[in-house]
């Protein structure tokens, strides 16, 4: 032996420890490399995933930025062009109670038409032109015409007379003034059918033009006293 007992007893630890294989050291569980430890402190803490939108736009909606005073200026005008304020601003919604102020009275030709009354019996026709306020242009009968006693409820006196009664209109210059017309037929004599003939024709071209409405104001019975007995011949 060519080494001493010492030197033989100092070199048995070190290569007891070198005999061990690599592949048996293990790290221990939950521990990291030193190397992946320093590169992660180099890097910075985790940054969060970017995404399209945060929690509190998906909740709230993006944030407006505030306008500036000419963008402003340019919606209010857009605003105050738009239907509804022209609507708004063209109401004709009267609020002069509002304020404590009375309403101007309209003036009656504004709110009611010239009428032309026809009441027809089966004795008689009269016909009645009258101005808005109801106060009488003239007024006729088949009895102004010279016709006498069962002849003034017939057809022929009842055109005659509504005829008559336009050329009158005409002569005065009524049909000029009128704008509106409402006729106001009463009653079932012959005269009804006979004074609308005369507004069909051409004579009646000058009032039909400036008809607005047509109603019936005849008189209608609910109850009451007993009728007269018919006549009987």
């Amino acid at each position: 032996m060519s080494r001493s007992l010492a030197s033989r007893l100092v070199a048995q630890p070190l290569l007891h420890k070198s005999s061990i294989p690599q592949c048996t050291r293990l790290p221990a569980q939950g521990a990291r490399a030193f190397s992946q430890t320093s590169r992660r402190l180099e890097d910075g803490p985790p940054k969060p995933k970017s995404s399209s939108k945060s929690l509190l736009e998906t909740l709230y909606g993006t944030p407006q930025v505030p306008k500036s005073d000419s963008a402003e200026k340019n919606v209010m005008s857009q605003l105050s062009q738009s239907s509804v304020f022209k609507a708004m601003a063209t109401s004709r919604v009267d609020t002069s109670s509002l304020s404590g102020r009375a309403p101007a009275p309209k003036p009656v030709e504004e709110l009611e038409p010239y009428h032309l009354h026809i009441y027809s019996t089966k004795h008689n026709t009269h016909v009645t032109c009258t101005k808005p306020n109801r106060e009488p242009i003239i007024s006729l009968s088949c009895g102004n015409l010279g016709y006498k006693k069962s002849r003034r409820g017939l057809f022929d006196s009842a055109y005659s007379l509504t005829k008559y009664l336009i050329e009158r209109l005409i002569h005065t210059g009524w049909p000029m003034k009128m704008d509106r017309l409402e006729v106001v037929m009463r009653g079932f004599g012959q005269g009804r059918e006979a004074a609308l003939k005369v507004l069909m024709s051409p004579e009646g071209k000058i009032l039909r033009d400036k008809i607005v409405r047509v109603s019936d104001s005849t008189r209608l019975k609910f109850g009451g006293t007993r009728s007269r007995r018919p006549r009987r011949l």
